[in-house]
């Protein structure tokens, strides 16, 4: 087993929300409202670590929105007050949408308080055996919700200005959560995953982006914020194709962003979306180099039916194929609430799911 992170048995981040935490979110607020989060977080940290895993989360219990509370905490970046975006999710029974305000960077993007800092400390404090971990989204994201549309041209006349505004608030804030502590942190990324599918990227260039290199321009802005992160901290990845009331917004396999992504992007780790066809195959794998980690989500969030522990094992021995078996770790394919609406399966099923990882993982790697 790994001492380090990412760990054989590993997570991405977000937990359903118990009824009881939702019910306060909807009657309660200021400290009433943080000590009902308290409460709730000690007991999902306590029931990652009784399962068995050496990383736990406080499950975003705390957001209502994987990336966009933390996006509008960054100075400069606020919501549109006249304008929604409209994302489309698909699933087995048709499409839904999702509406959300439009963003707009209308100041200088700057860190003017290091942002879940009050969040983590207490995960810190509250974890027992487990590594504390936590997820942010990445720069990317700021920037694909958006579009180019999104910037004042008055504030950036020069893009490239945005591009390091931004990346100097991230290293600022990746600084400043290091020095309470965090060593495992996480970019969550739908966009590199996204822009593996034509239609995401037939969207991107008719709103006027580079759609064919724009994943060299993230990955280009997430080194930046991670050049000068703190001695000792993991930093890994997640990348799927969209998660919201167990529906997805992409498809498509690693091909199109593979080979820069797998040999350029200075993460520790991958955290990858397998879990069914729309992932396509494990061929890209190949780009990975020696001394990355790879976290397979095989195990869906997206629906409770229990996987077969001989079905992960066997599709552990496929992607052994093409990356080193000691490379590969073990994972759900998404979070399991990315959204404070949470997927469609049951408390006892998201668990069920955990301890399915965590026991394979000590039959697979000892």
């Amino acid at each position: 087993m790994r001492t380090s992170p990412p760990f054989r048995a590993d997570h991405v981040g977000s937990l359903l929300r118990p009824q009881h935490l939702l019910q306060a979110r909807q009657t309660l607020s200021g400290q009433e409202l943080r000590e009902a989060e308290d409460e709730a977080i000690r007991e999902v940290v306590r029931r990652q670590e009784e399962i068995g895993l050496q990383s736990a989360t406080d499950g975003e219990f705390r957001r209502a929105s994987w990336h966009m509370d933390f996006i509008y905490q960054l100075g400069g970046i606020g919501q549109a007050t006249d304008e929604q975006i409209t994302v489309r999710f698909h699933n087995e029974q048709g499409d839904i949408e999702f509406t959300p305000a439009a963003l707009r960077v209308h100041d200088k993007i700057r860190l003017e308080r290091p942002i879940f800092a009050d969040d983590f400390a207490f995960l810190r404090d509250t974890v027992t055996s487990a590594v504390p971990k936590l997820t942010i989204p990445s720069p990317s994201m700021v920037h694909y919700r958006g579009g180019p549309a999104s910037i004042d041209a008055g504030v950036y006349p020069d893009v490239e200005e945005f591009w390091a505004d931004l990346s100097a608030a991230y290293a600022e804030q990746v600084r400043r959560i290091g020095e309470l502590g965090c060593t495992y942190l996480q970019f969550d990324d739908t966009s590199l995953a996204y822009l593996n599918d034509p239609a995401q990227r037939a969207e991107l260039a008719e709103r006027g982006d580079d759609a064919d290199h724009m994943h060299l321009r993230y990955i280009k802005q997430i080194n930046a914020a991670l050049a000068a992160k703190p001695e000792g901290m993991t930093v890994t990845t997640h990348m799927c194709r969209g998660n919201f009331r167990s529906s997805w917004a992409a498809s498509g396999s690693y091909d199109f962003v593979a080979e820069a992504l797998f040999s350029e992007l200075a993460v520790d780790g991958f955290f990858l979306e397998f879990d069914d066809e729309r992932s396509g195959g494990f061929e890209p794998l190949r780009f990975v180099p020696p001394g990355k980690m790879v976290v397979l989500g095989l195990v869906t969030t997206k629906r409770g039916e229990l996987e077969s522990k001989d079905t992960l094992k066997r599709r552990i021995d496929e992607a052994a194929k093409y990356v080193d078996l000691d490379q590969i770790c073990l994972s759900p394919q998404c979070g399991f609430s990315s959204t404070v609406e949470g997927n469609v399966l049951t408390a006892d099923q998201q668990f069920a799911k955990l301890a399915l990882i965590a026991e394979t993982a000590r039959e697979v790697w000892g």
